[in-house]
């Protein structure tokens, strides 16, 4: 077992619910990059939406950092009931396979039809067949790509970073360590000064996207929430506080963006990540307090998420290439766009992911047993989007 004493804990289902909307929230997301102002993306309609745009901004603000900080607090959970070289192997296993799968399957289409929609290539004149090795030499792209499956990446790479400090933090020394941070933290208010060192972070490496220093900032943050009461019991006093801040402040600074007050970069980092921050708290605080229970849909999605993250975006890009041509409103176009988009990935899962042995490691699913056993079944997710101690 990890070296340190652990008290096991009961199933944390808010835990759970949080990653699997954060999952379901990229079908709405990603399809709203299609019709953004601002961001460009792999397909893009010709009208845009200001409601989008804004809708998009703002999910923009804090839902990576809130899949990293589930990734840290489930590898809490983790390391509780796993030795750490039974945690590494599982990381190959369930981050590594997926990774090279994916970049290997799943991202290079979804390259392709954006060099179709784009007109840098035509399908009469290059094959997807055609297409296929240049994707690895970046020869259209000017940089390799491998689409959405960076989240995989970091996270492998933060689990493998990180096990030391985790392992030292579960030792007497460390829990000592932890115990004076979660004390100060409870003091009244400084909840909100964690946001200082992802101010920091984002800094740092201002204009590189994705950026590893600030994503392992909310990694690790979403460990050490976790480990210690005080911490949750600060973001639970102060998550309607957080709420309103975090709305708030957007909303303030989006309108200052749009009445040319001031500029999309000013002062990036500090209205962004304090945003982002309150965000984060409030989804926190108010999804222990109503989220801790479960029921068909989460067992169902619990053990969903994963292969569906690693699926949702060639599919939609897919669907995008074609609903973009259409002569629609963009309203309707991001509707058809959504459901379309998440019943076929849904079917796709259900009907080629789940039933096999093959394509679950591939995903990074648990093998299924040959014989099932007739105790009640509990949520037993994919990786590190959905793995916690029961």
């Amino acid at each position: 077992m990890s070296t340190g004493s652990v008290i096991k804990k009961e199933r944390r289902y808010d835990i759970d619910w949080l990653r699997v909307l954060a999952v379901l929230l990229l079908f709405f997301y990603h399809p709203a990059r299609i019709f953004s102002l601002w961001d460009g993306w792999y397909i893009e309609n010709t009208d845009k939406s200001l409601a989008i745009s804004i809708a998009a901004t703002f999910t923009n603000h804090w839902h990576m950092a809130l899949l990293f900080m589930l990734a840290g607090a489930s590898t809490y959970f983790a390391l509780g009931f796993r030795s750490s070289r039974r945690y590494v192997t599982e990381r190959f296993k369930r981050l590594l396979v997926p990774l090279v799968f994916g970049v290997l399957v799943i991202v290079p289409p979804q390259i392709y039809v954006s060099l179709l929609h784009k007109h840098q290539i035509s399908s009469h004149t290059t094959s997807y067949l055609q297409f296929y090795p240049d994707y690895f030499t970046s020869r259209y792209t000017g940089s390799f790509d491998m689409g959405h499956l960076w989240f995989i990446a970091y996270l492998f790479a933060f689990s493998l970073v990180c096990l030391p400090l985790f392992l030292y933090l579960r030792r007497e020394n460390g829990q000592k360590l932890l115990g004076r941070l979660a004390g100060f933290f409870s003091h009244p208010g400084l909840i909100f000064t964690l946001a200082i060192p992802v101010m920091v972070a984002n800094y740092l490496l201002l204009h590189f996207y994705p950026n590893p220093i600030y994503y392992l900032v909310f990694f690790f943050y979403g460990y050490i929430l976790v480990a210690d009461a005080r911490f949750e019991d600060s973001i639970a006093k102060f998550k309607g506080l957080a709420l309103i801040l975090g709305v708030a402040l957007y909303i303030g600074w989006i309108s200052l963006v749009r009445l040319e007050i001031v500029s999309g970069e000013w002062l990036q980092p500090i209205p962004h990540d304090l945003i982002a921050w309150c965000c984060l708290i409030a989804l926190l605080g108010y999804g222990k307090q109503y989220l801790g229970f479960t029921n068909k849909f989460l067992k169902y999605t619990g053990e969903a998420s994963y292969p569906m993250y690693i699926l949702h975006q060639t599919v939609i890009i897919f669907i995008a290439y074609y609903v973009v041509q259409w002569t629609l409103g963009p309203l309707f176009k991001y509707a058809i766009i959504v459901v379309v988009s998440l019943i076929v990935t849904t079917l796709i899962y259900d009907l080629l992911v789940k039933r096999f042995n093959l394509t679950r490691f591939l995903f990074g699913m648990r093998l299924k047993e040959k014989k099932p056993t007739a105790a009640t079944p509990v949520i037993v997710p994919a990786d590190e989007l959905s793995d916690q101690s029961t």
